[in-house]
This record gives C-alpha cells, structure tokens and sequence, in this order.
C-alpha cells in the first residue's frame, strides 16, 4: 500500500517538469500582416495629369513600401469629365499637328480626338490608351481652320463634347480650358516665296510697261511740246 502513493507522487513531479505549451495571442499575427501591406503615407505620388505616358496612380502605390496619395477621382460608375486640351503644336511644311491634353479626375480607359473642318461630321483618331497624353494628326491642309477635341471614355461612358448633336463647331464660343480648341494652319513657307515672286515680277513688268509708254510711245503719237517762250531783244544804248 505504500508503493503506491509513491508512484502517484512520482507521476505528478514528472508532469509538473513537462515545459506547457504556450499560445501566441491573435492580435500578434495581425500585426505581421499590417506589416507587410504599405503603409499610408501624407507624401504625394509623382503623378502629373499633363505627362506623356503617365504610371496609373495605383501602380505608383504598388511599386514602393509607403503607399504615396493619389489625386481624387470620380466614381468609375460615372462617365469621365472632360479632359482638358492643351498646346497644339502646328508643322505647317509637313500639314500635321502635335496634340497634348491632360487628363481629368476620372477614372478614363481610353482617349480619342475628333477633328472638324468647318461644319458636318468630325472625323475621330485612333483610340490611346490611358498613359497617353500626346498625338499627332496628320493631312491637314495649309491655310485650313480646324477645331479639335479630345474625349475620354470608361465603362460608365464617354466625356461631354459640345456639338455631338449638332452641324458642328463652327462660329461656337469654346472655353479657355476646356476639350475644345481653335487651330488655323498657315501656308507653308515655299507657297509665300512663290507668292512673293509672283507679286515681284508683277510690279516689275508694270514699272517696264510705264517706262515705255513714256518714253516711246507717247513720242510716236506726236504727242504736242510746250512752246519755248521767245527772248526779247536787247535794248540799244
């Protein structure tokens, strides 16, 4: 009988030696994974609205370990606001232009320009991406008017384009900062030095034409002479 409470008492001391499982509280694994996601910072992005193949905001996010902030945008449920035109670059010799634009506070897909000259339909450029802030238009004619447009385009829709529903643009009021801008192509260089020879030569011939009739001509139609006044004699002493 007394084995056995000693046995009893040696179990208990080998148990008591067994080192107990400790269990890490939850909120220390949610701490790790706040580690791993960026943090938010009050540094802005490097985004500009006007750059030429501009990173989307959200990949700037990505890319570093402080997630920078990025300009508000609309709701993609919502059709994008109006871009806005910038400088049109004219190249008159080649009958092209440089088109630049910024981008709007929206989220945008897509951009297109549309072209008119005087009234009717626009003719619409090839669809750009939405890095894209820049595009040439080419066969414009020299001495020609045009009116030009960028439009911006998502799932919801497309920007606003004055005169979609109408004959066209022309002798509307545009908005300084608006979609929309005014562009005059001049005559290219070679076609004013041909203007300007022909205008030379013009008033060459004419100044010949005059030196020969006075000269000439007036002479072969006996043309009368002023009579010479006759000199009075000398008086004699």
């Amino acid at each position: 009988m007394l084995g056995f409470p000693c046995f009893v008492w040696l179990l208990a001391v080998t148990f008591s030696l067994v080192p107990r499982a400790q269990h890490l509280p939850p909120q220390d694994f949610d701490e790790e994974e706040e580690d791993e996601k960026p943090r938010l910072s009050d540094v802005l992005c490097d985004y500009d609205h006007c750059r030429h193949l501009q990173v989307p905001c959200k990949e700037l996010q990505r890319a570093g370990l402080t997630a920078c902030l990025c300009p508000g945008l609309s709701s993609p449920a919502e059709p994008p606001a109006p871009p806005r035109l910038g400088e049109v670059h004219v190249v008159a010799e080649d009958g092209s232009a440089v088109v630049h634009w910024c981008a709007p506070s929206s989220p945008v897909h897509e951009y297109w320009l549309l072209l008119w000259e005087g009234s009717g339909a626009p003719q619409k450029s090839p669809a750009f991406n939405s890095t894209v802030r820049r595009a040439e238009l080419k066969g414009l004619k020299p001495g020609g008017a045009y009116v030009i447009c960028v439009v911006a385009a998502n799932a919801a829709g497309i920007s606003s384009v004055p005169w979609a529903n109408d004959a066209g643009p022309e002798g509307a009021d545009m908005p300084p900062f608006g979609p929309c801008g005014r562009v005059a192509v001049p005559p290219r260089p070679r076609s004013l030095v041909h203007a300007a020879v022909g205008v030379g030569t013009a008033l060459a011939l004419l100044s010949c034409g005059a030196l020969v009739w006075h000269f000439c001509l007036r002479q072969r139609c006996g043309c009368p002479r002023r009579a010479r006044r006759a000199t009075p004699p000398a008086a004699g002493l």
